[in-house]
């Protein structure tokens, strides 16, 4: 079942804000510990193989970064000095950092880093999505 699903079996938002929080901060330390957080919720030996758009190693055999690591390193340069929709960023990151991830990975995080006032969040008029800034 999809993590969308999931969450929206939840009626009332605020259940699924807080669900989509804890989910997000879980994922964000398995990112900061650098463990694949797949491996602590499965049996050892029993991991499914990954798909060819979840396999995130570069040509090398390196571990691509996450979202979490890309966006923060975003942060970080002069990238959110100008307001990008969610579809510029995630064509940003395949350009430059080679990372294939779908909008739904990058939303909530985004979310994450505008609730923790790292990022602006604001609908454009023109088209009605939202678009993120630095602060």
């Amino acid at each position: 079942m999809e993590i969308s699903e999931v969450v929206n079996l939840f009626q009332s938002e605020a259940v699924q804000v807080k669900v989509v929080e804890k989910l997000l901060d879980v994922m964000i330390g398995f990112e900061k510990s650098e463990t694949d957080g797949y491996e602590l919720f499965t049996k050892k030996g029993n991991k499914r193989p990954a798909s060819d758009s979840e396999n995130h190693s570069d040509s090398r055999g390196r571990k691509k970064p996450g979202a979490t690591k890309i966006l923060n390193q975003l942060l970080a340069t002069d990238f959110f000095k100008t307001s990008h929709s969610i579809s510029a960023i995630a064509d940003y990151c395949k350009e430059q950092y080679n990372s294939d991830f779908k909008t739904s990975e990058l939303s909530g995080i985004l979310l994450k880093l505008a609730k923790e006032n790292r990022l602006k969040r604001e609908r454009n008029d023109d088209n009605n999505r939202f678009e993120y800034a630095g602060v």
